[in-house]
This record gives structure tokens, C-alpha cells and sequence, in this order.
């Protein structure tokens, strides 16, 4: 009885006492098994055994790995320093890339010749170049015309032998340290760049690859082969390093008449390696054009996989292969996104959610969810011919340019997919677009909502009338970085200040500024003062310089800064035209200077100067920074304490995008762009009192206009003088910056209201 009861109390803890037990039995037997297995590891160096240190653990797993495995052990190499040699300072590399010797992927040559290179180097140019990532055009011809948006390399000979050695000894030379594969081709084949770029990817870049379609030496050895130049060939780094030295050789050597096999029987004298059409599981398929071929009619499977087609006989066939066989890469994308849609539609009712959870379309992301009303989209309302949204806050504006082409080709896009969907019961056109909408979404892409009147037509001829509300998306693609050239923070910046009668009360805080944030810090950045005197101002200078003080205030700080030079420009001119001052001052600088054109009331920062450099690039772009202006203060704050705590930064005020007083842009750019300017407008000078430097950009440059919010770019609130001599826009842009700059919405109505009950008391 009293075994039963105790038992009883003890059952609840016996699956905690099996387990301890087991858990413990399970350790004691492993750490057996380990203390004997683990004897040999224990030796030292002299094989007595001794402690498992860190030594003994590395011995161990190199004695696993074998000889063949000498890259995957760490190699330790200590740092020393000769004290007897002075310390020299370590330079390092433009790009972190070079610094770890990173190398890019695929390099293209492409041989052409005097026949060939306006017509088939062309057509080769407009299909597949902007698909790798690096082309080069290659010929023996001498002061050749190079066609536009080509790289061409003349080597002055036309022999092909040459051509061939010339072409290698140019690649390892520029290029040799830079990239890992080398695909060389001529310009009459065609090859499919993304199954290249593919192939390459699927290789090993440790080994010497000379892969194309091999071919067999005429009269030669029958187990050596070379790759045939028509068809394109792949050779890896490693081999290009290794036969550079032999070219000279080669050419000295070795008569052919073909460049391929030339090329072929040197890389087989000199380095034992032959042309293989399969290498490390992958096929470089290839296929042999007949004469007369139609593209679209070929139905064989060795030319639908075909990584290269050759001969390509003229510009048309180039292009109608390149319809075909981007068609077929395109049919292959949609079926793959069909199995994936159905792969996430089967796999949906496994997911906690189940079906309900399934976003439209199937495999894009979810609409964006607001968590409050300032983060909702809205939506722009528009029709064919008007869209109600537009960029100068106008209620409605005429539809054009590439917003007309979205609107009609989303709504061709939209009668397709019906079209596919109910033909042919129905048959779908188009009468009208009652209503259509459109919006951003930031994490799918844009969204469209379309009520379209439609007329339906059935199979039998009977047609009716029907108005069907439609929703597309145009999703994100692939983000793509765009190259840019090269630039850096130390390049040096001239400031250029214009300045009037009306400015002289804002001229000491900037020169204040500029002292503080660039002459104490040494920062790489000069200043130029452009005095505008009215002209009855200039004939009155010798008794009374209305900028006496600027100028002693200049003087001054040349004093405080002894290796600092202000220079000073005197301009006569009552119509003080943007354009025409830059002319005067562009003519005193080189044609290599970054200008600032600033105002007085921008405070310089460093911050700022560094923006200016990184987002003006020479014969590139050009730098149109939006400062953030202050809210008048009276307005703002009705006589309370202004907030200056750090929270509060760009809190009580408005970027402002109607000044285009900030521009950062380089001589040679202005001038070029200027040279045009003058050819459209000839004598007609009074033409640039309507103008800003942005409009010579915009209208007279082919660059990259870089229009942006700058939050380091902050003025103080004050009333700017609007010269009624400008044109009427720049005019009305000047009261327009006055008027939104006073206050903002709530600031403006709570002091009418404010007004309005001291009125009524």
C-alpha cells in the first residue's frame, strides 16, 4: 500500500528523472569516445603527447585537407618594420576593388575592317554592346572615322596576322589586370550577350580556358584544335597572362593565313593548351547560318540554344536575329514568372494566413500600408488629354510629352490583356477613358486604376456597349547603378557673391560665415565679390563708394588671414542679368574652375562645399542645390522665443524651389554651353536679361541638370529686392519666393484670426 502511494507521487517526476539519467549516461560515453580518438592529435611538435593547443588543432585539419588544399590554410604574415629606412606614407588605391584585387567580369573584343565597320560594327553596337559591361572596337585601318557611341582602336595595318597581335598585345596591356575573362569576336557573328555573361559566370577563373568551337588544323595534328574566330571564343586571364609573352614569338614564328588559327597554334606551341567546345559542365553551342537563312522560320533546337550565330552577311539579318532571339529570351522570362505565380499560388494555403493572403499581382509586394493620414498616397486624376496634378501646382495642365506616352501605352497595355483574356468570345476596342488614376507606390512600383468605356464584339458580330474599371502595375525592375565618373572632395571651389546697393546689410554675417566655416578650417575654397554699381552710382564713386565698407571689411579679413586674397569685380549695369556676370567673371578664371554662384544671405559650410563637389561632375552634371528658407520670424513665433534647439532644425520654414540663385558648375561647362547660346541668339543681348544660368544649362547643355533639396543650405528670413527691370517670369518668380517664404498655412491663418479678434475687441 505504501509502495503504491509513493509511487503515485512519484510518477509525475519520473519523465525528469529518465532524462537526466539518459542525458548524463549519453555525455559520460561521448567524452570516451573523444579522450580516445584524440591521442594522435595530442602530440607536440617532438610527438610527446601534451595539451590541445592551437598549434596541435591547426596540424590537425591541415593533415585532413592533403596537399591539395594549400589555398584554404591561413598563411600569418607578421608585420616589420626596417628601422633603418625612413617612413615612407602608404598610398592607397582610387577604388577599394583594386585595393583587394577585385577584377571585373567580361571583357569584349570586337575585330571589324575597312568594309564592315559603318555596317555590321554598327548593327553590332545598336544590338548587343550595351549588354556587356566593357566593348571595344578593334581594326588595322589608319585615322579611321569612328562612328558615334563607339570605342574604336586603330592599329594601322590591315594585315589580320598583325591585326590578331596587335588586338592581344592592346588587351593584356590595358586590360589585363582588370578583368577575368577576355571574349573575343568579329563583327559579323552574333552572340547572345546574356547567355555569355552567363557562361562566364559558371567558370573558374584558376584555370586556363580557351573555349570556342573547336576546329581541326588543315594538314595538322588531328588531336589539336583552335577556336574559330567566326563563332567567338573565350579566353580566361590566366591564359592571356601566360601568352603575352610568347606573341612576339608567335608572330616571328608561325605563317597562317587565318588570324584564328594563328592565334590557335601559338597557344598550343607555346602553352600545350587546346580549343575545347565543353568545359566544367558547360556547352559553348554554337550554329551555322546558310545562305539565304530566315530567322523566324528556324525551328532546330541547335539554333534556338545557340550562344553564337555565324556568318551574319548583312545589317538586316544582324537585326532580325536579334528580334528572334530576344523574342525567345522573352517567352522563357514570362513562362518562368508563370511557374513561379503558380509555385507561390500552391504554396499560399500552407502560410498562416492561407489564401487571404495572396497580394495581386501574384509574386509582386503588397501595397503600401499607412500608419497614419501623412503617410497615405494619393492618387493624380487624368484623362487623355489633361492631367490634374501638375509640377508647377497648377490644378490642370495639358497631358504630354512622356506622360501622354505612359497613359497610352497603359491603355493599349490594358485592352491586350483583356483581348487575351475573353478572346475570342469577345473581342475588346476602345471608345474613351472616362477616368483614369495613377500612383507611386514606393515598395511595388506604379499603380493604375482605369474606368474605360469599352465596345465589345462577340463572335457572331453582335457588339454592345460596356464600361469596365481596369488595374495595372508597372513594377520595379532590377535596380541598376548607373556609372559615373570619378570625383573627389579636394577639389577646390570659387565662390562668386553678386552684389548690390540692396544687399549691403546681409554682406557681413556671409562674410562672417565664410571666415568660420572655411578660413579657420582651411577647407580648399576661395571667395570672389562682384560689385554691381547702378550707373549713377559708378559716376559718383570717386566722391562716395557705396561699397566702401564691403571693401574695408574685405581688407580686414586679408589681415586676420595673411595667405588669403579676396579679389573684387566692379560691374556697371542696371540690369544685373545672371548670364552676363558670369561671363565676366568666367573670363578671369581657367576653364578647370568649380564655380559656386551664391547669394548673400547663403551661409557657406563645409557640409554644403562637399555636396557641391561630389554632385558637379566636368562635361557630366551640373549642381542646382533648393536651400531651405526660414519663415519670417514675426509671423512664426508673434513675438514668443525662437526655438533653437537642435529638434527644431528645419522645422519653421519652406525649401525654397522657386530661387535659382545656388549653382555649382564648371568653367568648361558654362563656356560650352555659353558658345551655343551665342549662335542661337546672335547680337540679340538683350535676350540674357531673361535668362538664369540654369536656363543656359537646360536649354543649351546636353547634361545632367541635378536639382535638389539642400538641407545644408539654410537663410535666414529676410524680404529679397525683386528687380522689376528683369523679364516678367524671373520677375514673378522672385514675389512668388517673397510671398511663400513669409509663413506657412497655419502661421499665415492663426494670425489673420489673431488680427481679426483685435479688431473686433
Amino acid at each position: 500500500m505504501r509502495l503504491a502511494a509513493l509511487l503515485a507521487a512519484l510518477r509525475p517526476v519520473l519523465p525528469l528523472v529518465l532524462g537526466l539519467s539518459l542525458g548524463c549516461s549519453l555525455s559520460l560515453l561521448r567524452a570516451s569516445w573523444s579522450q580516445s580518438g584524440g591521442e594522435d592529435q595530442c602530440l607536440g611538435a617532438a610527438g610527446r603527447p601534451g595539451p590541445l593547443g592551437g598549434g596541435a588543432r591547426l596540424e590537425a585539419v591541415d593533415a585532413r585537407l592533403g596537399p591539395g588544399h594549400e589555398d584554404f590554410r591561413p598563411r600569418i604574415v607578421p608585420y616589420y618594420r626596417d628601422p633603418n629606412k625612413p617612413y615612407k606614407k602608404v598610398l592607397r588605391t582610387r577604388y577599394i576593388q583594386t585595393e583587394l584585387g577585385f577584377h571585373e567580369r567580361l571583357f569584349v573584343a570586337v575585330l571589324t575592317s575597312k568594309a564592315t565597320l559603318n555596317t555590321l560594327a554598327v548593327a553590332v553596337n545598336k544590338t548587343v554592346a550595351h549588354h556587356f559591361p566593357r566593348l571595344l572596337y578593334f581594326t588595322g585601318l589608319r585615322s579611321a572615322k569612328v562612328p558615334h557611341g563607339m570605342v574604336l582602336v586603330a592599329h594601322g595595318d590591315e594585315r589580320p596576322i598583325w591585326l590578331m597581335y596587335e588586338t592581344m598585345h592592346y588587351i593584356h596591356q590595358h586590360f589585363g589586370s582588370d578583368y577575368d575573362w577576355f571574349y573575343i569576336m568579329q563583327d559579323d557573328t552574333y552572340a547572345q550577350a546574356e547567355q555569355v555573361k552567363a557562361l562566364v559566370t559558371h567558370l573558374s577563373i584558376n584555370q586556363d580556358v580557351y573555349l570556342g568551337r573547336a576546329e581541326e588544323f588543315i594538314g595538322g595534328d588531328e588531336q589539336a584544335r583552335y577556336c574559330h574566330g567566326g563563332f567567338g571564343y573565350l579566353i580566361s586571364r590566366s591564359l592571356l597572362l601566360k601568352l603575352h609573352p610568347h606573341l612576339d614569338s608567335c608572330r616571328n614564328e608561325i605563317l597562317s593565313v587565318r588570324p584564328d588559327e594563328w592565334l590557335g597554334r601559338c597557344i598550343i606551341d607555346f602553352l600545350g593548351i587546346t580549343c575545347v567546345s565543353e568545359l566544367q559542365g558547360q556547352h559553348y553551342r554554337t550554329y551555322e547560318l546558310a545562305k539565304n537563312t530566315e530567322p523566324e522560320k528556324e525551328e532546330e533546337e541547335e539554333f534556338q540554344a545557340a550562344l553564337a550565330v555565324h556568318p551574319v552577311s548583312d545589317v538586316t539579318l544582324m537585326y532580325r536575329l536579334h528580334k528572334h532571339f530576344s523574342r525567345i529570351q522573352l517567352d522563357r522570362a514570362y513562362q518562368e514568372i508563370q511557374d513561379l505565380q503558380m509555385q507561390i499560388r500552391n504554396l499560399t494555403s500552407l502560410t498562416p494566413a492561407g489564401e487571404a493572403g495572396l497580394t495581386w499581382p501574384v509574386g509582386i509586394n503588397a501595397p503600401f500600408l499607412p500608419k497614419s493620414r501623412f503617410e497615405v498616397i494619393s492618387w493624380d486624376y487624368f484623362t487623355e488629354q489633361h492631367l490634374f496634378s501638375c509640377p508647377d501646382g497648377s490644378p490642370k495642365c495639358e497631358l504630354s510629352g512622356a506622360s501622354k506616352a505612359d497613359v497610352s501605352e497603359i491603355i493599349e497595355s490594358a485592352l491586350e490583356q483583356l483581348n487575351s483574356r475573353y478572346q475570342p468570345l469577345l473581342r475588346f476596342s476602345k471608345r474613351q477613358l472616362l477616368n483614369g488614376y495613377r500612383r507611386f507606390d514606393p515598395t511595388r512600383g506604379m499603380e493604375y486604376t482605369l474606368d474605360l468605356l469599352l465596345e465589345a464584339v462577340t463572335q457572331k458580330g453582335h457588339s454592345h456597349i460596356l464600361a469596365k474599371r481596369v488595374s495595372l502595375v508597372r513594377p520595379l525592375s532590377k535596380v541598376e547603378i548607373i556609372p559615373m565618373p570619378y570625383v573627389t572632395e579636394a577639389t577646390r571651389v570659387q565662390l562668386v557673391l553678386p552684389l548690390t546697393v540692396q544687399d549691403l546689410d546681409f554682406v557681413a554675417n556671409f562674410l562672417d560665415m565664410f571666415a568660420m566655416n572655411t578660413l579657420d578650417t582651411h577647407d580648399n575654397a576661395l571667395l570672389t565679390l562682384l560689385f554691381i554699381y547702378h550707373p549713377y552710382d559708378a559716376q559718383r564713386v570717386s566722391q562716395v563708394d557705396v561699397f566702401a565698407g564691403v571693401k574695408a571689411m574685405v581688407g580686414e579679413l586679408e589681415k586676420r588671414y595673411a595667405e588669403v586674397k579676396i579679389p573684387w569685380i566692379s560691374v556697371k549695369t542696371e540690369v544685373p542679368s545672371q548670364v552676363k556676370l558670369m561671363d565676366i567673371v568666367s573670363k578671369k578664371h581657367p576653364v578647370d574652375t568649380l564655380f559656386f554662384l551664391a547669394s548673400v544671405w547663403t551661409e557657406i559650410n563645409m557640409e554644403f562645399l562637399n555636396r557641391c563637389r561630389m554632385n558637379t561632375i566636368s562635361n557630366w552634371q551640373v549642381f542646382f542645390p533648393v536651400h531651405f528658407q526660414e519663415f519670417n520670424p514675426a509671423l512664426v513665433y508673434r513675438g514668443e522665443q525662437t526655438a533653437s534647439s537642435s529638434t527644431d532644425f528645419l522645422r519653421d520654414g519652406h525649401f525654397d524651389r522657386h530661387s535659382f540663385a545656388e549653382a555649382c558648375f564648371y568653367n568648361s561647362d558654362y563656356m560650352t554651353a555659353r558658345t551655343k547660346l551665342a549662335a542661337d541668339i546672335l547680337d540679340r543681348d538683350e535676350v540674357l536679361d531673361s535668362m538664369e544660368v540654369f536656363d543656359v544649362f537646360l536649354h543649351y547643355s546636353g547634361l545632367h541638370l541635378f536639382r535638389a533639396v539642400e538641407p545644408g543650405l539654410v537663410q535666414k528670413y529676410a524680404l529679397r529686392s525683386c528687380n522689376p527691370r528683369l523679364s516678367e517670369e524671373l520677375y514673378h518668380r522672385c514675389v512668388l519666393s517673397n510671398l511663400e517664404g513669409l509663413a506657412s498655412r497655419s502661421h499665415l491663418a492663426m494670425a489673420l484670426f489673431e488680427q481679426e479678434q483685435a479688431n473686433s475687441t
